[in-house]
């Protein structure tokens, strides 16, 4: 099937695949004329990264995921390895997130809001390294 069948069945847009295919995530077979044709092996893998990317995996886990994937004697041990070192990295995030929102929320109630130019927000902006 063409990119944009794949595209569709996949639910990545043409561009993504192209992307994927430069990272060497997969590779689809070239016809005589130099398209691409995917088959369902290729549309099985593109739904495979669409749904590590969809929790935010970064692509080299994705790639060691699909490594992991297509190795019929791994041990499941390594897949939760990734899956929890992910886990701790979104929840840093998460609590990094956290505390910029506590301390916009702190300077926000420190703001006037009204018609004066002073504006706490923006000094501490200033201030920032």
């Amino acid at each position: 099937m063409n990119i944009g069948e794949a595209a569709r069945r996949s639910g990545l847009s043409a561009k993504m695949i192209r992307h994927y295919e430069a990272e060497g995530l997969l590779s689809a077979r070239r016809l005589p004329n130099g398209y691409r044709d995917y088959a369902e092996a290729d549309i099985a893998v593109l739904r495979f990264i669409r749904h590590a990317r969809a929790l935010a995996f970064p692509l080299e886990d994705v790639r060691r995921l699909l490594a992991l994937w297509r190795d019929r004697h791994r041990a499941s041990a390594d897949v939760r390895r990734i899956a929890l070192d992910h886990v701790a990295a979104l929840e840093a995030k998460a609590e990094a997130m956290q505390a910029m929102a506590r301390s916009l929320r702190h300077l926000a109630a420190h703001c006037h809001g009204d018609s004066r130019p002073d504006c706490p927000i923006l000094d501490e902006l200033e201030k920032m390294p």
